[in-house]
């Protein structure tokens, strides 16, 4: 008897969702999706994690939570043609460095954006938006100077900083708008909306383009 394939609790519309989602596609590593679209699924999940954040793997009797560790997971339990994470340390290093960065300085303040548009009027924050909006164009204007010369975010391959960069910069120009001089940043997002891991889970996320608070933008 085969063993049971790995069970991934995701959202297809969630940016944490599709950077373990690009993981899988980019490898064709087989697994169960459990889409949070349907009540069972978001039963199991308040089981196995209260804090029903997503994604969840469970595969071999381990519960793996965030994003990041659950496509290390995959790299190390379920390696494809494509190491997301490389063998070399200094690599891999650059690697956990860039995908720290668009967590913390792309989709932290994308998130708070939209987040504050989904309270009440009297509730929202108009001096954290400004400040979140702020960040976003700190972080365009680095990593537009950063990409200088380089085709992914780190080394030569596309890697667990690309998974992460896809998501995160497609919502973020969504959210506040990557401008026109930051011609570096346009062709990363560009190339990555071309990949077709992600352009694969993009097209998975269109029916549910409704829920961006924000209203989502034709142009993708």
């Amino acid at each position: 008897m085969s063993a049971p394939l790995p069970r991934l609790y995701a959202h297809p519309f969630s940016s944490y969702s599709q950077k373990a989602l690009v993981a899988l596609y980019e490898n064709g590593t087989p697994f169960e999706y459990r889409s949070l679209e349907e009540p069972q699924a978001r039963d199991e999940l308040a089981a196995l994690w209260p804090m029903r954040r997503f994604p969840v793997l469970v595969d071999r009797g381990r519960t793996v939570i965030e994003a990041s560790c659950v496509v290390e997971y995959l790299d190390l339990h379920y390696p494809g043609p494509l190491r997301l994470v490389p063998a070399d340390p200094g690599t891999a290093l650059q690697v956990r460095m860039l995908d720290r960065f668009f967590d913390n300085y792309v989709a932290a303040p994308q998130q708070a954006v939209v987040l504050d548009r989904l309270r009440p009027q009297e509730s929202r924050d108009a001096y954290g938006v400004a400040e979140a909006r702020a960040m976003l164009e700190k972080a365009y204007a680095w990593l537009d100077g950063y990409m200088a010369g380089r085709e992914w975010a780190a080394g030569e391959a596309f890697s667990l900083a690309d998974c992460a960069a896809a998501p995160f910069l497609f919502y973020a120009d969504w959210t506040h708008r990557i401008d026109a001089a930051f011609t570096r940043v346009h062709a990363y997002r560009a190339r990555l909306l071309a990949r077709p891991s992600f352009a694969r889970a993009v097209d998975e996320a269109r029916p549910y383009r409704h829920y961006f608070p924000l209203g989502a933008p034709d142009r993708d």
